[in-house]
């Protein structure tokens, strides 16, 4: 449940891009680099909310980011200028970032690595909802009511979770004496580590950069703004469908391979959408994309589990610093030509980046290997 609320309210916004922009009668651009901040601000975030967990425990921590992330989210709902917008989204990206690491963090404190990443693929199930809920419900709110009404749904929306997660139960907090800049230590002194996190962040280039610009690229194309988020829901179906598929592959595949053939989906969405943008190609990228995700994405984020296991908690948090870093960059780099209606040089830059990240990715993960294992056979 955790993941669908963060996840509703982080994707609730590019559907509506558009709609804001002329609502408050302002550029494109400028509501794009809006939305980038609440990306930048959840991403730094990360390692203080890990350190913040590691004190005050996993399940306290959601529950009180939950509860400011309302706040700030309600806010959204009733801002005039992009400035203020930039504001209270970049609050509610800073605490809704305590929210998916500490879920990641949560499974790797009480899963065995063995059962991981069926379960943190799992985790994509909330996600996809999020997305699917998102993606549809803005663009419709915005096209038949007011935008504004999205952002108090998803503020109710946390205020709730954050009761309901009075009854989860709280692991022990065996990090509580950790210090976060030994962690971090360890983290960047650790080649793997290094090697997961650029990886991360190249993906937060692609995936989730191409994400923030889909809807208003196939609105321009001609789509209205519901048609567009309804198109472009069809990622969050495609992240659910291939949740099962994902977890039954990598019960046999190694993750080397899982990567390779969720990169090969993103190239293959990214070139499609380089020359049309219509919902017809749109659907195609999109479920593309959703196999993309829930295959390379979840294999390297398992990764990012094992690496340093005795700073678990830092490097999930780095993890999704570098992830969402590498968006916000996307967003504020593509802004001017998302203005200009450039949107199949967006997406061919990003299928020109995919290869490269899929080819490294793929390479690094087989020779990766756990202490007493061999590589290649590493989980």
């Amino acid at each position: 449940m955790t993941t669908f609320v963060s996840t509703l309210d982080r994707f609730a916004m590019p559907p509506m891009l558009i709609s804001i922009a002329g609502d408050l009668d302002v550029s494109l651009g400028e509501v794009v680099r809006a939305a980038s901040v609440y990306f930048l601000v959840y991403g730094l975030m990360q390692v203080v909310w890990g350190t913040v967990s590691d004190r005050l425990g996993l399940v306290r921590t959601m529950r009180l980011t939950l509860l400011a992330a309302a706040i700030s989210t309600i806010a959204a709902a009733f801002v005039w200028t992009p400035v203020w917008l930039a504001i209270t989204r970049g609050l509610a990206g800073g605490f809704f970032g305590a929210a998916y690491p500490a879920s990641l963090v949560y499974v790797g404190d009480t899963v065995p690595a063995r059962g991981r990443q069926p379960e943190i693929t799992r985790l994509m199930v909330g996600t996809a909802m999020g997305i699917a809920a998102a993606s549809v419900g803005a663009g419709l709110m915005a096209q038949l009511v007011t935008w504004r009404g999205t952002f108090i749904l998803t503020g109710v929306s946390s205020l709730v979770l954050a009761v309901v997660l009075r009854r989860l139960p709280q692991p022990p907090m065996t990090r509580k004496d950790s210090r976060i800049l030994r962690a971090v230590r360890q983290v960047i002194s650790t080649k793997a580590a290094l090697f997961v996190l650029l990886l991360a962040f190249t993906e937060g280039l692609v995936l989730l950069g191409v994400l923030t610009v889909l809807p208003p690229a196939v609105e321009a194309a001609g789509a209205s703004a519901a048609v567009a988020g309804a198109v472009t829901g069809t990622y969050g179906l495609a992240v659910f469908m291939s949740t099962r598929l994902v977890g039954r592959m990598s019960k046999n595949l190694h993750a080397a391979k899982l990567i390779a053939i969720g990169a090969t989906a993103a190239v293959i969405a990214c070139a499609l959408l380089s020359v049309s943008r219509n919902p017809a190609v749109t659907v195609v990228a999109a479920l593309l994309f959703g196999l993309a995700w829930t295959a390379m994405h979840s294999s390297i984020q398992t990764w990012a589990t094992e690496v340093v296991p005795a700073a678990r908690a830092t490097m999930i948090s780095l993890f999704a610093t570098a992830l969402f870093a590498g968006s916000a960059a996307a967003a504020g780099a593509v802004a001017g030509l998302a203005e200009a209606g450039a949107y199949g040089t967006i997406f061919f830059i990003a299928a020109a980046t995919t290869v490269p990240l899929g080819l490294l990715a793929a390479a690094g993960r087989f020779r990766w290997r756990e202490p007493g294992t061999s590589p290649g056979h590493a989980g």
